[in-house]
């Protein structure tokens, strides 16, 4: 069930999208030829009108066939002046634009709804899982309360302060290296009071880079929001994660950054996973899937909505006069391989999860 789930996630965001892009087509008056789920080869498909619909075999999304994308396609004389290429800029940006727009919409609504209707989850101070190969595998159990670290009390980010203040000898400290001296941990298990000395680890993940112990806390109680506060935490967090999808590219030549980037394998199985752990987190996860498929969606080269939107504004700022269609040609092969470049990685690292360490979705 899991599968299909996620599944119909992906493809609910895929539709949507495409919605986006051929309403407002239509309502334009553009001529729309073709709106699949999918990419070719077709499974099957169903002409209503002057629109084929289709389904395709590879999920990894989808798309509009507007007659007249390309200036150099051969068209009727009925059908030129319904053509992309034909119509003035505006409509050609209101058609592309709309697509990320919804997805956008889509992803506002749904953080709103996470933490205003469902909420977030709150911390805990019991272990709720250990990474294997990290010095907690050896020492804790999921359920253990921590009382104290080096007689230090507290809520966990004291707790896990305290642990990350254990740090290397050598400076700058380097992956896998462990602290200096072992942390003492005071746990609370089965009504009694067990003592652990374990030395941390210095782990150099990008946003973690701090010495560790290899576990997470439990969550605890969810708490939702007033509906005011519910909007104004999804802005920031709208904006948050908008931020870390525009470093995308420049992530691609830090080696470290690089491992981090997940494709849509990695996306499908999170996902996945997820609505096996916790199907209210799904909500939110599906939020950041389709801000960062708005946001990748919107970068400035071909053949990505962005690039679409690029030309057409570089045209206005032309004063009306066309961009020769061998200028985007070219651009847009340099764009097309930005794009399987970012496919490869994500797929590669993907793959490497898979059959290594796995995703550690909580």
């Amino acid at each position: 069930m899991s599968w299909f789930l996620a599944f119909a996630g992906f493809a609910l965001l895929v539709i949507l999208h495409e919605l986006g892009h051929f309403a407002v087509a239509k309502w334009v008056g553009m001529r729309v030829e073709k709106f699949s789920l999918f990419f070719p080869p077709t499974l099957a498909s169903k002409k209503i009108g002057e629109t084929e619909y289709a389904i395709g075999l590879i999920p990894a999304g989808g798309y509009v066939k507007i007659s007249g994308m390309s200036p150099a396609e051969d068209l009727p004389d009925e059908v030129r002046t319904r053509a992309y290429h034909a119509q003035p800029v505006w409509k050609r940006m209101a058609v592309i634009i709309a697509g990320p727009a919804v997805n956008l919409i889509v992803a506002l609504v749904l953080l709103v709804v996470y933490f205003g209707l469902i909420g977030g989850e709150t911390g805990s101070d019991r272990v709720g899982s250990v990474e294997q190969g990290y010095p907690a595998a050896a020492a804790l159990q999921p359920g253990d309360r921590l009382v104290s670290v080096d007689g230090v009390r507290g809520d966990p980010v004291d707790l896990s302060k305290q642990i990350g203040a254990h740090k290397c000898a050598q400076s700058p400290p380097t992956d896998g290296c462990k602290a200096a001296e072992p942390a003492t941990l005071v746990i609370a298990r089965d009504g009694k009071r067990v003592v652990e000395r374990l030395t941390p680890v210095y782990d150099a993940t990008p946003q973690v880079e701090r010495t560790r112990l290899g576990f997470s806390y439990a969550a605890g109680p969810r708490e939702t929001l007033p509906a005011g506060e519910a909007v104004t935490t999804s802005l920031d967090r709208f904006w948050f994660i908008s931020k870390q999808t525009l470093s995308l590219p420049a992530r691609i030549f830090d080696a470290k950054q690089r491992e981090e980037i997940s494709g849509i394998v990695g996306s499908y199985e999170v996902t996945r996973q997820t609505i096996l752990n916790n199907l209210a987190n799904t909500v939110g996860i599906l939020a950041i899937i389709s801000l960062s498929l708005a946001i990748v969606n919107l970068f400035p080269f071909l053949p990505l909505d962005g690039g679409h939107i690029f030309w057409a504004a570089v045209e206005k700022l032309r004063g009306g006069k066309p961009v020769p269609f061998s200028v985007m040609e070219r651009a847009g092969v340099v764009g097309f391989m930005l794009v399987i470049g970012l496919f490869a990685i994500g797929f590669s690292n993907d793959i490497g999860r898979l059959s290594g360490e796995g995703f550690n979705v909580p």
